[in-house]
């Protein structure tokens, strides 16, 4: 992890921020709790020489069997966030989380005349990422973290494939017509995930088991209206 990684990472427990964000940089800030270990651990740290990992998990959110999607490993230096960038980050962290639970915070942000702040800022400053998912395993190069912009479809991604799921199923099961001699009798299908490239189904209950089946889109989606027309073609094309 480079020339700085002369200690031993902290373990830090299972303790979840309450916020993340990423900044322009690729640094991951996050909104932690002032009594938790990571801030007492990240406030006594001399500069950079405090290292951890960020483990994250990606749970479907729909009832499928195996729902974890993936896993993230994001590791790096870790510090609280001081001085004039607190600002910037507090502002960043208040673009991906709501507003009126952010509000509560802002004062506690800032250490009161005693004791430790209810709330701190700390920065991840990434050295190393590996992604586990449905796409493969593999490493990720720090500065692709900082140049990637958030897939439209990730703030709607949940209700969509709760919607689907629930309102849609014999639909998603039509799918199954397009891969050609996969499709069974009594399979069964439900969305796994969405992203403005495409649909992935799972498949359980045919005589090759379980099996995900990707269904790109025509094009990329860049909103909701251009998610119902790529979803009208992909359901045009089943029934066929």
């Amino acid at each position: 992890m480079g020339a700085r990684d002369s200690h031993e990472a902290e373990e830090f427990g299972t303790g979840l921020p309450v916020a993340r964000t990423v900044t322009p940089d690729g640094d991951v800030i996050l909104l932690v709790s002032g009594e938790s270990a990571a801030a007492r651990a990240a406030a006594h740290a001399q500069d950079d020489d405090l290292t951890a990992v960020i483990e994250i998990t990606d749970v479907a959110p729909v009832s499928v069997p195996h729902r974890i999607r993936g896993r993230a490993w994001l590791a790096g230096w870790l510090t609280p966030v001081r001085g004039d960038d607190r600002a910037a980050c507090a502002a960043l962290l208040a673009e991906r989380q709501p507003v009126g639970e952010l509000l509560g915070m802002r004062e506690s942000l800032d250490p009161p005349h005693a004791g430790r702040p209810a709330w701190m800022m700390l920065r991840l400053e990434v050295g190393e990422i590996s992604v586990d998912d449905l796409w493969g395993a593999e490493h990720v190069d720090p500065e692709d973290l900082a140049a990637a912009e958030p897939d439209p479809m990730v703030a709607h991604e949940a209700e969509l494939l709760q919607h689907l799921h629930s309102a849609h199923g014999d639909r998603l099961g039509e799918l199954g017509g397009l891969l050609g001699a996969r499709e069974a009798p009594g399979m069964s299908a439900v969305p796994l995930s969405l992203d403005r490239l495409g649909l992935r189904v799972r498949f359980t209950g045919g005589p090759a088991g379980s099996f995900d089946a990707r269904f790109d889109f025509p094009e990329p989606v860049a909103d909701i209206c251009g998610l119902r027309r790529a979803m009208h073609s992909l359901f045009s094309a089943a029934s066929y």
